[in-house]
């Protein structure tokens, strides 16, 4: 008697008694959930130190809002803010994918001015007691080198095509139209501030002007002006998001890709590399308007 038939036989019992435990192990779940098969997972995606681009943490975000195993999101923040433009692509792409599943903030120590503008889109955010947030406002630092340029010796010659063009330049003082003009901008870019933190938030838009004046809060306090959830660590936050997620038993978490990391971006550690985002946001935008929270110096 031939072997062959019977080494089909066996092969096709295994694969019906696999089958048959698979089916076991997904009783209960959608058949259309595709966590089914890859597991329950929430992505993590950080926004860290002074935010000055914000290409990684859109792509991460697009990329979690598309991945079906993906069933929430948590956005770490741990961040004083920083410059418009990125805050607000993050605050959007943050809005976008919340349409779509649950995301969830986890505040670190310090998640304040654009730091709170991106938390604010989340559909819950989680704070520590002692988190150190809010600064709602706009700031520009332009420095006035006059005095420095005249006792080095430097003269700038500048020729431009408008009184306004080449406001903020460190060679003279701002004239009265150019402080106008910035003032006027700086007024525009708050009350889109206020606008967005009141969408995101489901806040009256006087409610969020009151307590907008560029000081900073407790977690605690930020609670209690409706601007946090819940009070608690990064390990509640991911509580929080199983629970809105209907994950069950303890999730996996995801981090984006590291892959796409540049070779010497891995080899600088995650301090390192905030702290050199840090110090080349403050030479790049020095004297744009900025959602930063920056504390002044001791004797100050």
């Amino acid at each position: 008697m031939s072997k062959r038939p019977l080494v089909v036989a066996l092969g096709l019992s295994a694969f019906i008694v696999a089958a048959f435990a698979l089916g076991v192990l997904l009783l209960g779940k959608k058949a259309d959930d595709p966590s089914a098969l890859f597991g329950d997972r929430l992505g993590v995606v950080e926004v860290r130190g002074v935010i000055t681009e914000s290409g990684r943490v859109v792509e991460a975000l697009d990329d979690f809002r598309r991945e079906g195993s993906i069933r929430a999101v948590i956005v770490r923040v741990e961040s004083p803010g920083g410059s418009i433009g990125p805050s607000q692509e993050i605050y959007q792409e943050i809005r976008r994918t919340a349409a779509a599943k649950p995301v969830v903030c986890s505040m670190g120590s310090v998640a304040a001015s654009g730091g709170l503008y991106v938390a604010s889109a989340c559909t819950k955010v989680v704070a520590n007691p002692g988190t150190l947030t809010g600064s709602i406002g706009v700031i520009s630092v332009i420095p006035n080198l006059q005095g420095l340029f005249e006792k080095i010796g430097v003269k700038v010659e500048t020729v431009k095509s408008g009184v306004l063009k080449g406001s903020g330049q460190p060679d003279r003082p701002l004239t009265a139209e150019e402080r106008a003009m910035l003032q006027d901008m700086s007024k525009d870019l708050y009350n889109q501030f206020i606008g967005h933190v009141a969408q995101g938030r489901h806040l009256p838009m006087e409610k969020v002007r009151a307590i907008a004046d560029g000081g900073v809060f407790s977690g605690r306090r930020a609670q209690e002006l409706g601007l946090v959830d819940e009070l608690g660590n990064f390990r509640d936050a991911v509580r929080l998001a199983s629970r809105l997620a209907g994950i069950k038993g303890r999730p996996t978490l995801v981090k984006p890709d590291e892959k796409r990391e540049s070779w010497w971006g891995r080899l600088l550690k995650d301090e390192a590399k905030s702290a050199i985002r840090e110090f080349v946001g403050e030479m790049e935008y020095m004297g744009a308007p900025q959602y930063l929270y920056q504390p002044a110096a001791p004797g100050q």
